[in-house]
């Protein structure tokens, strides 16, 4: 690991891996490496939405995910007490929901078939400052030695695609945790759960929210996302993700018989705010690019789109020698900021009663504006919309390392 790199990578979920995988494929060195060993275990959602899977078909990333994967047809919203709602995606789209230790898996697995190197266990402490552009371009990454010290990495582009407890975007001052919304998420897998069908579930509630997902094993994602206030026992993940479930009558009733198949699981606070793409030398992809906990199910979208954006920035930086951190930014707003508008407008229905209850007037009113919100939060209006892969350049094998200017 001591030559320097075209790009390393911080960070091997689904952002890290799927730029991995582009980068790879034009040709560049890449070296991915993660503090954890794979298979890993992640609390997720476990939902792949239309649109992400739009976005893995055209890298052919997306094969194994439809061949084990749930099939999901839409989606069946509740809100208060009598107010429920199903639809599904329009033009008989599809997504599915598959576990999350499979999906990054299968994602590393493309990674590693396109030429990434691989390396797990690999923790890194921070940024490796210095490059040709002085004290303030990131050249690669310091990670922990065996021996307790710092070995260097050096690239001559990073992607910091290390989550929502981003190393190197908190390291560098350009993440932090917001002082709202502060919602925590607990979650477990349950065998048993009734009702289940191909439609993935969002049960909206004043103060937070439930998501269930069917997985093709029998198995049912349940998590819960709210407030430390509302789920109360954030230090006791198996009491805080029961006490949701007893105070729901609908889903206490269809989880009575369930059995428990792993130990639930707690994570936040969620929200991470990054209001750039990155510094001289260094890009960010996936949550540590930013992340608001997804209500509509769309995070993994987020983190393939934001991957392909990123491959794309680092190809021209190789290409050209110039940095392209702040184009990263404006490609990510004209990606994400719709997107993100409606699930703020959403999120604000879970904090306020009221809202909530004239929403779900008007979803009896006027049903067929809550088939377009399903459409939306399933990205189905983006499929086919970009394509990456014609703006992603093969490497210069000539241009010698560091000879940007």
């Amino acid at each position: 690991m001591s030559c320097t790199w075209d790009v390393v990578i911080a960070g091997a979920g689904p952002a890290g891996t799927v730029s991995a995988t582009i980068l790879a494929r034009a040709g560049a060195r890449v070296l991915l490496v993660d503090r954890a060993r794979f298979p890993r275990d992640k609390l997720c959602g476990d939902s792949v939405n239309p649109g992400a899977l739009d976005v893995l078909r055209r890298w052919n990333l997306a094969s194994e995910i439809e061949r084990h994967g749930f099939p999901i047809d839409g989606m069946r919203v509740s809100g208060p007490p009598g107010v429920q709602f199903a639809a599904t995606y329009p033009r008989q789209l599809r997504g599915r929901t598959v576990m999350r230790r499979d999906l990054d898996r299968w994602l590393l697995d493309g990674a590693i078939s396109a030429g990434a190197q691989f390396e797990e266990g690999v923790t890194v402490r921070r940024a490796l400052m210095g490059g040709r552009h002085g004290d303030e371009s990131v050249a690669g990454v310091l990670v922990k030695s065996p021996m307790g010290g710092e070995t260097p990495l050096a690239a001559r582009v990073t992607i910091a695609a290390d989550g929502r407890r981003s190393t190197l975007a908190f390291g560098l001052g350009l993440a932090a945790h917001p002082a709202r919304p502060r919602r925590w998420a607990v979650g477990a897998y349950f065998e048993g759960v009734t009702g289940t069908s191909s439609m993935g579930e969002m049960h909206v509630r004043p103060g937070e929210y439930v998501g269930v997902a069917p997985l093709a094993n029998g198995w049912t994602n349940v998590c819960v996302v709210g407030t430390p206030a509302r789920l109360m026992y954030l230090n006791d993940p198996a009491r805080a993700l029961q006490a949701a479930i007893d105070r729901d009558a609908t889903l206490r009733d269809r989880l009575a018989g369930a059995r428990q198949a792993t130990r639930p699981v707690v994570l936040g606070p969620l929200a991470v705010d990054s209001r750039v793409a990155g510094v001289p030398g260094l890009l960010l992809a996936g949550d540590a690019a930013g992340f608001i906990d997804p209500l509509t199910g769309d995070g993994l979208r987020f983190a393939v789109r934001g991957a392909e954006l990123a491959a794309e920035a680092a190809l021209e930086m190789l290409a050209t020698g110039h940095q392209r951190h702040l184009t990263l930014a404006d490609r990510r707003r004209v990606a994400f900021d719709s997107k993100s508008r409606f699930n703020r407008t959403l999120r604000y229905l879970v904090d306020s009663p009221t809202a909530l209850r004239l929403a779900a007037l008007g979803a009896s009113i006027a049903p067929a504006c809550l088939r377009s919100l399903v459409a939306i939060a399933g990205d189905c209006g983006t499929l086919g919309r970009t394509n990456a892969a014609d703006h992603c350049r093969h490497i210069d094998r000539r241009a010698p390392p560091h000879s940007h200017a």
